[in-house]
Parts: structure tokens; C-alpha cells; sequence
């Protein structure tokens, strides 16, 4: 399927902006945003044509090189040229262009000035006071920068199980080749077979947490990273959705499979259940005191528990029969 036009424009003008934060030359950043003007102007046939290779004919200041990129992203979606844009940025500075009350002069200026390359650094600049030292950065930025963090943060737009499985598709088989790992699975809505998905959650098993982090934090289609550490790691892909990775030892891996999947409903009455029996359930197992009972696989953590097993597409709607039972 072609990109759209409007999806060519995003690129030149993520494409322009980059080129700002790094002050190339002003006239190279005009030929993108007019490129990418000149791109919205055009009939929805524009990127059908582009994408199946044919001339486009004469556009005002769209040149040889445009031209070639304007069939590149209608055919892929994307750009050499921004992905190298992207690399040759710290990441996460593609994540502060978009966000309101932020443009290429203020994301240089927190970049060079407070080493500022993340929404999470920008949040902490903004809240200790010292993004307000910068020139052109006052009271009214700052709280504006903050609202839209939060609402970024809370908002997520969820996409169709079929694009999210694609993307889940994709980080699996890098993470496969990850150091050290035994098993990695997909679980969360996706497992779960939701129309639609928020976010994608992945599951790995492995004794070297920190290596499978660094592992997950260099696919190269994330474009911004959120955490990373020896058990969890979050990061942003280039689509915009959002992928948490945790790493268990396999004793473990059942409990968390189960908790990771969800929902939360679901999880919540299965620790009813744990507290019924004088036991404890979290997603590392189920144990009675510190002995761990049960929790390599789910299916051992619902035996021990006296619940039949229900599978992930299941158990959104198996909720009210574990209230009854």
C-alpha cells in the first residue's frame, strides 16, 4: 500500500526540522518545507503514481533529488535520508519536535545549552527551573511544555491488532538474536487478540537482563528510548507506539506471562484468589510466604489456584465467571 500524500509530507518536514537542529544550511531546510507543502497540494492519485514508479511531472523547486525521494517514501514509507538524520541525532530528539511549544531553535538551544536530547530529560529541565534560564524560555513555555508531556504521556492512540502484530513481528526477531536469551514472546492485548491495541508488551526470559536491554534499546526503528534497565526496558517506534520489554528468570516466566497478559481485571481476581488460599501472586509467582509454590508456566500458577485454564482471548469475558466461582 502507497503512502500518502500526507505521509511524504511528514517526512520532509521531520526531514527539515532535523536539518534545523543541527543549523544546516537555511536554504536546504526551505527546499524540504517546500517540498513538503508542494506534496499536500496534490491530487490523492499523487502517491499511487509515485509508488508505482511513474514521472510526476513538473513541481515548483522539486528537483532531481526530491523528486527521487517523493518515490522512495511513496514506495516504502520512509527515507534513507531521515533515518540517517535520525542517527545522527540523540535519540529522543525527534519525540521533543513534536511536542508543542517546542520547534528546531528551541530543541537546539535545550540540546547544546542543558544537554536536554529526551522528553523525560525535558520534563526534569522544565521542573527543576532550569529550562527558564535559556533565553526565550519563561514561565508560560515551561507550563506549557509540561501540560503537553502529561498529556502525551496519558494518551496513547491505539492502532488495529493487525498493524500492532506486525510491529510485535518485527522487535521479536531482534530480539531473538539478543545475548543470552532463552524465550521471548509477545503478551498484553496483542496476546489477548484485542481489536485494538495501545501499546505492545513483550515478554523475555534470560539471566542477563542488562545485556537484553541494550539489545532492545538498538532496533533501529525506535526512535525515541524511554528506560532501560536490567529488568524492563521502553522505548518508542518510529510509528509512534510504544513497546515494554520485561525480562524474568524462567522460574518466573508463567506469573509474569500471566500478569503481562492481563487484563487487569482479570489479575485481580486471581489475587483474590491467592489471598483466599493464604497465599501471594505477583508476576514473579505464587508463593506462601517466601516458598514459591508455583509460576513457570500459567498453567501451574491456575492449578495451584483451582482455576481451569482460560486462554488469553478469553479472559476478558472469563472476569465475571472467576467473581461467581
Amino acid at each position: 500500500m502507497a503512502a500518502s500524500n500526507a505521509r511524504i509530507a511528514a517526512v520532509f518536514e521531520e526531514i527539515a526540522d532535523l536539518l534545523e537542529v543541527q543549523g544546516e544550511n537555511p536554504f536546504r531546510i526551505r527546499a524540504y518545507r517546500n517540498a513538503a507543502r508542494m506534496v499536500n497540494q496534490q491530487g490523492p492519485a499523487f502517491a499511487d503514481r509515485a509508488a508505482r514508479g511513474e514521472e510526476l511531472g513538473k513541481l515548483a523547486g522539486i528537483g532531481a533529488d526530491l523528486d527521487a525521494k517523493i518515490h522512495e517514501i511513496a514506495r516504502t514509507g520512509n527515507c534513507e535520508l531521515l533515518r540517517q538524520l535520525r542517527r545522527a541525532v540523540p535519540r529522543g530528539t525527534a519525540s521533543l519536535l513534536r511536542i508543542p511549544g517546542l520547534g528546531p531553535k528551541r530543541v537546539r538551544a535545550l540540546s547544546e545549552r542543558l544537554d536536554v536530547h529526551t522528553p523525560v530529560q525535558l520534563r526534569d529541565a522544565a521542573r527543576s527551573g532550569r529550562m527558564e534560564s535559556l533565553r526565550g524560555f519563561g514561565p508560560k513555555t515551561t507550563a506549557q511544555v509540561l501540560r503537553a508531556l502529561t498529556t502525551d504521556r496519558s494518551k496513547k492512540e491505539r492502532v488495529p491488532l493487525a498493524t500492532a502484530q506486525r510491529a510485535a513481528t518485527a522487535v521479536l526477531e531482534h530480539m531473538r538474536r539478543a545475548p543470552g536469551i532463552a524465550d521471548v514472546v509477545v503478551a498484553g492485548s496483542i496476546r489477548r487478540r484485542r481489536p485494538t491495541v495501545g501499546d505492545i508488551d513483550l515478554l523475555a526470559v534470560g539471566t542477563d537482563g542488562a545485556g537484553i536491554s541494550r539489545h532492545f534499546a538498538a532496533f533501529p526503528r525506535f526512535r525515541e528510548i524511554l528506560a532501560q534497565g536490567a529488568t524492563k526496558a521502553s522505548a518508542v517506534l518510529d510509528s509512534g507506539l510504544q513497546v515494554d520489554l520485561r525480562v524474568v528468570p524462567a522460574e518466573s516466566f508463567g506469573a509474569a506471562l500471566l500478569y503481562f497478559t492481563g487484563p487487569k481485571a482479570f489479575n485481580i481476581e486471581l489475587r483474590k484468589r491467592a489471598i483466599d488460599q493464604g497465599l501471594k501472586l505477583n508476576e514473579y509467582g505464587l508463593y506462601q510466604g517466601a516458598r514459591l509454590v508455583a509460576g513457570a508456566t500459567e498453567q501451574s500458577v491456575l492449578d495451584a489456584l483451582g482455576v481451569d485454564w482460560v486462554a488469553p482471548e478469553a479472559r476478558d469475558a472469563a472476569v465475571a465467571t472467576l467473581e461467581l466461582a
